[in-house]
């Protein structure tokens, strides 16, 4: 298989480095592999911008699918009832979960490209007393918008409910203060913006809320609360944790650290955004999601021409050295791009350079 850039919401390009990290292997039981998951813990509550035992971090296995559905299961009791927010598939996930779950849910769903208003989330608290939960998808990697979950958040704590967030795409590319932002569950996932592998997903919770899901949870496997109860005693994971990709989580820490933190690393791919952008309107590509309400995550292009096929486009791009993402969309034509992962400004102008190239040829076809 040749090598390529991942220009994909996850998984993402990572170092060799981080892949080094994964030639090893590490016993789940032995004290030093059970004290880098403490370690990781502890460094997931810092770039949460929280302390413990005000918040906790809790490591359970899956992709972040999994993880979403650990909270789900776990935070929601049979009386309580989540107001779930939509404006893609993610949050469009979340919905199909709280199905299956049998939770008690109403779903507030707004267009793929609009973010949803905290009038319109206020004004569903007000008439409907019985919610005692709201769930909403930070960054719809759908689509790339970027939903408002300071304005969401501050609605949901002046009504006192519980405020879950995914935030699988953007916790480590875009800084966040949990306390700030009045987030009781925030989940994210190992291969996103901290840059390592798939496998696991985490969770940083309020710990008072979390205590209060004791029995809760409709899955022995996707228990949170039994997971954290086991793991932040010494590092052990209650069933067998994915170990190399543990490993390559903690030197993608390390790296991040070294590169300045989340805000460069929120800038770094907020430049690569930028460029995408710019570059690809000359070439009659328009953005699905309008600039203020981008994210710096990935980016939603609509088809330039009804002639257009991404399949040739896409093995095109793949020969080049670049792999880009299908649309996820149902009513026009996209295909999406991303910016993380270990992107950099000439990748991002060779990638740029490339589709250019790809646009006389195909103009001249013509």
């Amino acid at each position: 298989m040749s090598d390529y850039k991942l220009l994909t919401p996850g998984p993402l390009t990572t170092t060799e480095a981080v892949k080094q990290e994964m030639l090893k292997d590490r016993c789940t039981w032995d004290d030093e592999y059970k004290n880098v998951t403490q370690v990781i813990r502890k460094q997931l509550l810092v770039l949460a911008q929280v302390d413990e035992p005000d918040y906790t971090a809790v490591l359970m296995q899956g992709s972040g699918s999994f993880v979403v559905e650990s909270v789900l299961t776990t935070a929601i009791s049979e009386d309580d009832k989540v107001l779930i927010i939509t404006n893609g598939a993610y949050g469009e996930r979340m919905v199909e979960m709280a199905k299956v779950l049998k939770l008690q849910h109403v779903v507030y769903s707004v267009p793929y490209d609009e973010q949803p208003s905290s009038i319109a989330i206020q004004d569903l608290l007000e008439k409907d007393a019985s919610i005692t939960h709201v769930a909403v998808v930070h960054c719809e990697t759908t689509t790339g918008i970027l939903n408002p979950i300071k304005e969401i958040g501050e609605v949901v704590h002046s009504f006192n409910k519980t405020f879950i967030v995914d935030a699988m795409s953007s916790f480590g590319g875009v800084p966040m203060d949990l306390s700030s932002l009045h987030i009781d569950f925030c989940i994210s996932s190992a291969n996103k913006c901290i840059q390592g592998v798939p496998g696991f997903g985490f969770v940083i919770a309020k710990t008072n809320v979390l205590e209060k899901c004791k029995g809760q949870a409709r899955s022995v496997a996707l228990d949170l609360y039994h997971q954290w109860e086991v793991m932040k005693h010494d590092g052990k994971w209650r069933f067998t944790s994915p170990t190399h990709v543990v490993a390559a989580f903690a030197k993608a820490l390390v790296e991040l650290d070294e590169e300045g933190g989340i805000n460069a690393r929120y800038k770094r791919y907020a430049d690569n955004n930028q460029i995408l952008r710019s570059r690809l309107s000359v070439l009659g590509f328009e953005a699905y999601i309008a600039e203020g309400l981008q994210s710096p995550i990935i980016t939603t292009f609509l088809f330039p021409s009804k002639e257009f096929s991404f399949e040739h486009f896409y093995e095109e791009m793949k020969k080049a050295g670049f792999v880009i993402y299908p649309g996820k969309l149902t009513d026009v034509d996209t295909f999406r791009i991303g910016s993380i992962g270990d992107i950099h400004k000439e990748d991002m102008l060779a990638l740029c350079e490339v589709i250019e190239n790809y646009m006389v040829v195909k103009n001249n076809e013509n």
